[in-house]
């Protein structure tokens, strides 16, 4: 589970980004004043930071330079109500990797923590170039995919969505994650896309598509892979 530290000092966007991220499944840090955040940041070695431009004792700025002198590579996602180029640069300059004005998309937001989360994971994500369940078997690396030994036809899409499933296989995938992951957030298809993709993934994958086996929907949440 990836650690997300938020420093931001308006209570209600801190409640409501954390139980955000919370509900993505990252474990959330709390902070409302610069002196506080970057000591969480020293103690806690959190995966990413969402760090707020203007706060009391020490600005965003000054956390992430100090954060930066002492070698902490974390990512760091600045968070402004400013949208002057300079302020951008000044953040972009003293180390910080990514920068949101306020007010912001949520589902913009996450894509974004997510690609830094890819470019600095956790743990190393390990290779899956061949999977089975079933009777059906898939190749990745050749995108081939076979049912009863007998070829199936898929898109790209329908192995960019199976790879990010099954890599989750037993927790529930949103929509917005789907989205953000297989079609890129600056794409911004709408969730109906996800959903009829998963019910032509389903028809040539399932056994009885209307009830499934594999590919579960999770009602208000998204899918979840079980295989």
């Amino acid at each position: 589970m990836s650690k997300i530290l938020i420093v931001e000092d308006e209570e209600d966007l801190l409640q409501g980004l954390a139980i955000n991220f919370s509900n993505e499944g990252y474990q959330v840090l709390k902070a409302t004043r610069g002196d506080e955040g970057l000591k969480l940041a020293i103690e806690e070695n959190p995966h990413l930071i969402i760090l707020d431009v203007m706060l009391p004792e020490m600005s965003g700025f000054d956390v992430c330079r100090e954060l930066r002198q002492k070698g902490i590579e974390v990512p760091i996602i600045m968070l402004t109500a400013k949208s002057e180029e300079i302020d951008r640069v000044v953040g972009l300059e003293i180390g910080a990797d990514d920068y949101v004005t306020k007010p912001f998309s949520l589902r913009e937001l996450l894509a974004r923590i997510r690609v830094q989360l890819r470019r600095q994971p956790p743990h190393a994500a390990e290779p899956m170039p061949r999977y089975g369940f079933g009777d059906i078997e898939i190749d990745f690396e050749k995108f081939q995919t076979t049912r009863k030994g007998e070829p199936l036809e898929l898109t790209a899409k329908e192995y960019d969505i199976l790879r990010l499933l099954i890599q989750c296989r037993g927790e529930v995938v949103t929509r917005d994650r789907l989205l953000d992951e297989v079609w890129g957030y600056e794409a911004y298809p709408s969730t109906r896309t996800v959903d009829n993709h998963i019910l032509k993934l389903r028809k040539k994958l399932e056994d009885d598509p209307a009830n499934p086996r594999y590919i579960l929907s999770i009602y208000g949440q998204g899918y979840e892979f079980i295989g």
